[in-house]
């Protein structure tokens, strides 16, 4: 009987190669190597804010060749990336209202927070989801994956309306669940605008702590933080009971 090409030496040869090529395609694609990949995203990020120091915009001001529309889009754009890096989204809210007001300040810092969370969702769900989910075990993690699987919506906007949850936990949280992007990107868009609009005008009048704009937005934070955290305790309460 003729050999095959299989069986021929050469084509032994050649399949050794393509098998290994489809070993090492496998590994790379797995889930926990995946997984690895965004997290050594996220450290590199983490890294670069530390070494950049964005805070520093609220002592030095904007670069001082951008201005009119270019800065606002710039400044959204950097506002975005940050918080997928773990910038505290306040900091950078006061930051947008100092730099350029109540009006543009707010405009970019709610489309970098739309952005950020995008970028986020889009990185957890893609690295992240298949290997963590068999991980969510626990009643905790089992109840808040339910939540954000089930009623995503509606669960995202609380997150959003009341400080308590990081907004990069809210993120990743979202994306390892089941939860779909455009109830995940609306709540993130409706219920950002509330707080953002807050820190932003109090970053604008913090030259005018005595203004009513500023203590009506200080008060205003400190309302929605307190019922954060009376929201946390009764959802607390319920998980228990």
């Amino acid at each position: 009987m003729p050999d095959t090409v299989a069986t021929r030496p050469e084509g032994l040869a050649a399949a050794r190669p393509a098998g290994l090529a489809l070993r090492c395609t496998r590994v790379l694609l797995s889930p926990w190597s995946r997984l690895s990949l965004l997290v050594a995203l996220l450290a590199a990020g983490g890294a670069m804010v530390l070494l950049l120091q964005p805070q520093r915009l609220l002592a030095d001001g904007w670069l001082p060749q951008m201005s009119g529309a270019a800065a606002v889009v710039l400044f959204g754009a950097a506002y975005g990336l940050c918080t997928v890096a773990f910038v505290p989204r306040p900091l950078l809210n006061l930051a947008a209202g100092a730099l350029f007001g109540s009006q543009l300040g707010t405009l970019a810092a709610l489309g970098g927070t739309v952005l950020g969370a995008a970028v986020a969702f889009g990185l957890g769900r893609v690295l992240g989801q298949e290997a963590l989910r068999p991980l969510v075990r626990g009643r905790w993690l089992k109840a808040a994956d339910g939540q954000l699987s089930r009623h995503g919506f509606r669960a995202m906007l609380a997150a959003r309306l009341f400080p308590g949850v990081p907004f990069w936990a809210a993120n990743y949280c979202a994306a390892i669940s089941r939860m779909r992007w455009a109830p995940f990107l609306l709540a993130t868009a409706i219920g950002s605008v509330p707080n953002t609009a807050a820190y932003v005008v109090a970053g604008a009048r913090a030259s005018t702590p005595t203004s009513p704009a500023f203590l009506i937005a200080m008060g205003f934070i400190a309302l929605t933080g307190l019922a954060g955290a009376v929201l946390a305790w009764c959802k607390r309460h319920r998980l228990r009971g």
